[in-house]
């Protein structure tokens, strides 16, 4: 499963925010900046995620985006799925009336592309926003201790 440029944008867009929780509003163009998103493109992914209730903008010199929920809070899966839609691998996994197959009923790759597709989602939904930023907490740390001769 690939994901779009546009949900890439979405989950660095929202890390950055994570990184600035508790700190008021943040400026688009230092989102953008941060993680390397064009602008235009950033505004329209945020105005698009603001009426989810995830994310909130204030008007203004001092306004800009921020997260609405605590970053421990919100996974990895479900900004993958607000912008993707389902997780699932293939169409016939979320296809109730065996339309897009006619094997379906009697698939052996069924049980394979739902085990991948509970593997990917206990990746993704397993992992919040805190544990991104702990993450690259530690590989910051890592580089400052690199003793290089």
């Amino acid at each position: 499963m690939n994901l779009s440029q546009k949900c890439q944008y979405a989950v660095r867009a929202v890390l950055e925010l994570a990184k600035q929780y508790g700190h008021g509003p943040v400026a688009i163009s230092q989102i953008a900046a941060s993680q390397a998103i064009p602008q235009r493109f950033l505004e329209n992914i945020l105005n698009e995620m603001k009426p989810t209730g995830l994310i909130e903008s204030r008007r203004g010199i001092q306004g800009g985006y921020l997260l609405a929920k605590d970053p421990s809070a919100i996974t990895v899966g479900e900004i993958i799925r607000l912008v993707e839609g389902p997780l699932d691998p293939v169409k016939c996994i979320g296809d109730r009336d065996s339309l897009c197959c006619p094997l379906k009923e009697n698939c052996a790759l069924l049980n394979l592309w739902n085990r991948a597709k509970t593997a990917v989602e206990e990746i993704y939904n397993g992992t919040s926003f805190r544990d991104l930023i702990e993450e690259e907490r530690t590989l910051r740390n890592a580089e400052i201790l690199d003793y290089s001769i």
